[in-house]
Parts: structure tokens; C-alpha cells; sequence
């Protein structure tokens, strides 16, 4: 179960990173200039990963909590026992905290302190604290790892006919937040031996 857990949101957050990408594709030649340049460092690839599970995190809504006593929260008397959803979707695009919270923006986490372990709550794509997500290197080792391959190894375009501005981009809420439709690109291999 616990392999198997994973596969679907890290599915999910792949769909999503790619559609963004291409969506974007200034951010799509960086990632691939580098990935092709350094394969090692890779800095700008784990920005795009950290945008695209800010803007799309698989699980919008983290796993519930119950508060153990009576407490009050801005102005809010929360009795002991009440269940409470933590809504990540919502907070990771915050326009208080995010500056332009709805666009895709890899570079906002260029020498940005935020981290994926729930440190900062503004950023909790695998939650926080003892129930964190218990698969996030997993996660983040596995889309790293496909994004590069793709990125590296192919060039991406839409399929004739299909243009930039008609890319779906709409949200299916559930468990997981996938994409309404099903993301469909053109692959062109790249040589990097001429």
C-alpha cells in the first residue's frame, strides 16, 4: 500500500509539471538547457517541481486532524473533538503570501529558504509535522527523475492544430486534483550527438 499510495498523486503532479511546462514555454527551455548542460545540478528543475506542487498539490486537501481540547482560533471557539481539514490548495495560493499566486513562476523559489517538509506553512504539498506524506524523497525522487528524463531526452509540442491559449488547464477536484482533460503532447526526440 504504500508504494502503491503514491503512484497516483505522483502521476498526477508529472501530468501537471508537464502541461505547465508547456504551457510556459520560456520556463520549458530553461529547465531543458540545463538539464542538457548539467545533469547534475539540476537547480532550476527542482523549482519548476516545487511551482507546479504549489500551484497543483495532488492532495488539495491535507489528512484531517481532531483537536484534542477546546480552543480558540481568530475569534473561533473550536471545541475539542472537531475534525479539521487543512487546505493547502487554498493557502499555497494565497495572494497575501504569493505574489501572483495563480501564475506559474519557477523562479520564485530561486534562492527562496521555503522547503517541501512543511517547515514553512505556506508551502505544505506533502503536509506537516508527524503526518507528513511518509513518501515524500520517494515523490520528489520520482518526479525529478521523469521530468529530467522527458525533458532531456525530448522536445514537446501540442499536437497539430492545437494551440497554447486552448491548453485545459481546469482542475477535477477528488482526492487528488487531476487535470479535466487528459494532458496529450508530441514528442521529438533529442540527439545530443549531432
Amino acid at each position: 500500500d504504500m508504494f502503491v499510495g503514491g503512484t497516483d498523486t505522483t502521476a498526477t503532479a508529472l501530468e501537471w509539471a508537464m502541461a505547465e511546462l508547456v504551457k510556459n514555454p520560456t520556463s520549458m527551455k530553461r529547465a531543458q538547457e540545463e538539464i542538457r548542460s548539467d545533469i547534475e545540478k539540476m537547480d532550476y528543475l527542482k523549482c519548476v517541481v516545487k511551482e507546479t506542487l504549489r500551484l497543483h498539490p495532488s492532495l488539495p486537501l491535507l489528512v484531517p486532524r481532531e483537536t484534542a481540547t477546546n480552543l480558540k482560533w481568530r475569534g473561533y471557539d473550536i471545541p475539542a473533538k472537531t475534525r479539521v481539514f487543512v487546505n493547502a490548495w487554498a493557502i499555497q495560493r494565497d495572494p497575501q503570501v504569493w505574489d501572483n499566486p495563480e501564475d506559474f513562476l519557477p523562479d520564485r523559489f530561486v534562492n527562496n529558504t521555503v522547503d517541501l517538509n512543511g517547515q514553512n506553512f505556506q508551502f505544505i504539498p506533502f503536509g506537516a509535522g508527524r503526518r507528513g506524506c511518509p513518501g515524500i524523497s520517494f515523490a520528489l525522487a520520482a518526479i525529478e527523475y521523469v521530468i529530467a528524463n522527458l525533458l532531456y531526452w525530448f522536445d514537446w509540442k501540442l499536437p497539430r492544430g492545437e494551440v497554447l491559449e486552448n491548453l485545459d488547464m481546469i482542475e477535477v477536484s477528488g482526492l487528488a486534483v487531476h487535470k479535466k482533460l487528459a494532458l496529450h503532447l508530441v514528442p521529438t526526440l533529442y540527439s545530443p550527438y549531432p
